[in-house]
């Protein structure tokens, strides 16, 4: 769960949209999410705080230590590839905050956020969880509340019963 909180948490920045858009209307519209996206956790500051809280709670803390490093930067690099906003905005990511503004990670070739890669990786991704959770009989929700986990799996079997299960 860790390693999943680490790959995620570069988006609890994104939560300044819920703001944003509640006060669009507004005379003076907060403006969280345009102001502080990928600004204040995709970058190396924020990575540290994550990868300290990760080791502080894990039983195995290089192995955490190290899949937070993995997951975290591959949060990056797939925003980096293709998160593109709709009007063309890269998002450029300034990694080395809060110890420096100059170095901006961005990609020229950056696909939008809503282009096909993005939608095919999320389809192989979902079939290869189902895969999983059929195959393994748990799955993520497993980790929140194991009823909802169980009713998951035996629709995945009841549906797909001809998988193999070894």
């Amino acid at each position: 769960m860790l390693v999943t909180i680490g790959g995620v948490i570069p988006d609890i920045d994104g939560l300044g949209a819920i703001p944003q858009f509640l006060t669009r209307n507004m005379e003076k519209p907060m403006t969280f999410f345009s102001d502080y996206h990928h600004i204040i956790s995709h970058n190396i500051g924020a990575f540290f705080v994550v990868v300290i809280l990760a080791v502080s709670i894990a039983n195995n803390r290089i192995k955490t230590g190290l899949l937070v490093l993995f997951t975290f930067h591959l949060h990056l690099l797939c925003d980096i590839i293709g998160a593109r906003g709709p009007d063309g905005y890269q998002w450029p990511i300034p990694y080395l905050l809060p110890f420096s503004s100059e170095w901006q990670l961005t990609w020229s070739h950056q696909w939008d956020l809503n282009a096909w890669p993005n939608f095919l990786i999320t389809i192989i991704a979902i079939a290869i969880t189902f895969m999983l959770a059929w195959k393994r009989g748990y799955s993520i929700l497993e980790l929140v509340y194991s009823r909802a986990d169980a009713t998951f799996v035996g629709a995945l079997r009841r549906r797909f019963p001809g998988m193999d299960a070894s």
